[in-house]
């Protein structure tokens, strides 16, 4: 019953408008789909990816304009990554993201890869993280997460080092959008926060066969546990981290913008049902599958309560709209669709922006 990769992260959003400003103007990632929530058939649900919306380059938001904003905690994501190829287009990006006026930390040297951190206009975290040197730095590929790997003490010291990476940065502006810097690579990894690593690696590990690639401590915060499973050798696309974090010290999750709803992991279509009876006679609560046009998808929770997602990789956006159209109109399930009318009425018009072109609502 194998995972095949990560599908999708789903966050909250208060305004559709802003969102399609950043993550297509600022960064990007092309619009794939304009829908709704469809168990809230009044709020946008909206869908940025590669062309095409390939599973594991998506990045949907659910739009609640009226949301507090939310906070990370146990239950929750902390952030999530999307990946470069290496660090001259992390270096690039740090440029364009400060030209754009956001604040940007790092570049960081994470070990096995190096990574910049932002904040969407929600303020949900965001990484960009390069998609090397990897996993086998410090351990051979066949004992990858056997052993506790300690972060080294001399990066640790460098991560502090504040007016030399200030320093780091493209000396000229990047204006466009590269093919050698695009993010529509997708996803590099989810981080999420647990109050018991161990019960979270059986949960991943023996429930749903990923794979625990690396075992160290966060290197921000050193007595806190980071682990990272993944798929076969945790190639950048497949990986899920946890950071470990004690009820006294951190606090649950508290739901809002800026914060994830849940993220998914792909699975094959046939093995969806298998996971599900896995599942269930392990004594979690698990959905039963539900049709999302696009993929069929089964809804489950990790041990500290995060939403967990397995999905199918298809049909596929272009189940409804050619390529060429992808994400130009509003579309709705065939049994929405007799509700149209009145769904148009209270969703605000969206105007679509040119990938890459910051524009001056999106500063």
């Amino acid at each position: 019953m194998p995972v095949q990769r990560l599908h999708h992260i789903t966050l909250v959003s208060t305004d559709a408008q802003r969102t399609i400003d950043f993550y297509s103007g600022v960064l990007g990632l092309r619009l794939v789909k304009q829908t709704v929530n469809f168990d809230d058939p009044g709020a946008y649900h909206l869908y940025f990816g590669d062309e095409t919306g390939t599973p594991g380059t998506i990045v949907t938001f659910f739009e609640w304009p009226r949301a507090g904003r939310g906070r990370p905690g146990i239950g929750g994501t902390h952030h999530f990554a999307l990946q470069v190829a290496d660090y001259d287009g992390l270096l690039q990006w740090k440029r364009r993201l400060q030209d754009a006026g956001l604040a940007v930390t790092g570049p960081l040297h994470r070990n096995y890869f190096i990574s910049i951190y932002f904040r969407d206009p929600d303020g949900a975290i965001l990484e960009i993280a390069t998609q090397g040197p990897g996993w086998t730095i410090d351990e051979d590929a066949d004992t990858l997460g056997l052993a506790y790997r300690e972060p080294p003490p001399e990066m640790v010291v460098n991560n502090r080092d504040e007016a030399r990476i200030a320093a780091e940065v493209w000396p000229e502006p990047v204006p466009e959008i590269t093919p050698a810097i695009t993010l529509q690579r997708g996803l590099h990894h989810i981080t999420a926060i647990a109050a018991d690593i161990e019960r979270t690696n059986a949960f991943y590990r023996d429930m749903l066969g990923l794979r625990r690639v690396k075992m160290t401590s966060n290197f921000d915060d050193p007595g806190s546990a980071h682990w990272y499973w993944g798929v076969g050798d945790g190639a950048p696309g497949t990986i899920i981290t946890y950071f470990e974090r004690k009820p006294g010290r951190e606090r649950y999750v508290q739901m809002g913008a800026g914060q994830t709803h849940h993220f998914a992991l792909s699975v094959p279509d046939d093995a969806q049902l298998a996971f599900r009876e896995r599942l269930v006679k392990a004594g979690y609560r698990v959905s039963p599958v539900m049709d999302r046009v696009y993929f069929k998808s089964i809804y489950t929770n990790d041990p500290d309560g995060h939403i967990v997602e397995l999905a199918t990789a298809g049909p596929g956006f272009l189940a409804d709209e050619s390529s060429d159209e992808l994400g130009s109109r509003l579309q709705l399930p065939p049994w929405l669709e007799a509700q149209r009318a009145e769904i148009e009425r209270g969703l605000k018009p969206l105007t679509l922006r040119p990938l890459g072109i910051v524009s001056e609502e999106g500063r």
